[in-house]
């Protein structure tokens, strides 16, 4: 029969402990500089930049659409009034009394609904 002793788990060997140091002074960590927060508003800073760059473009190109818009509309409405000034003027020149009227005074032509015979003489006969 074993004894207890021998039924008994091997102890295990710990490290010896370490005796206590004198309160050494704490190590300083290093501070973060401020400079990715001084980046990051650098960056956010252009970003905005250069979004109100595009708006102040984007409204430049606007305006220069509506000013050409007006010319336009300008330009439509002096021809629609030379279309409407040559219209009346053709509408004149069509009229049936001033054409009859010219027809007798530059080409002697005479109404229609006078008629006149001509008596042609046979000579020979």
């Amino acid at each position: 029969m074993s004894s207890a002793a021998a039924r008994a788990e091997p102890r295990i060997k710990r490290a010896p402990r370490r005796t206590a140091q004198p309160a050494a002074r704490p190590r300083s960590r290093p501070r973060p500089t401020a400079r990715p927060r001084v980046a990051g508003g650098v960056l956010w800073i252009v970003i905005v930049a250069v979004l109100l760059a595009g708006i102040v473009a984007l409204n430049v190109a606007v305006l220069g659409l509506n000013m050409e818009v007006e010319r336009l509309d300008t330009q439509k409405e002096r021809i629609q009034s030379q279309t409407a000034e040559i219209a009346t003027e053709l509408s004149s020149a069509a009229a049936s009394g001033r054409v009859e009227a010219a027809a007798r005074g530059r080409l002697g032509l005479v109404d229609a609904s006078q008629t006149t015979y001509v008596q042609v003489s046979r000579r020979g006969r």
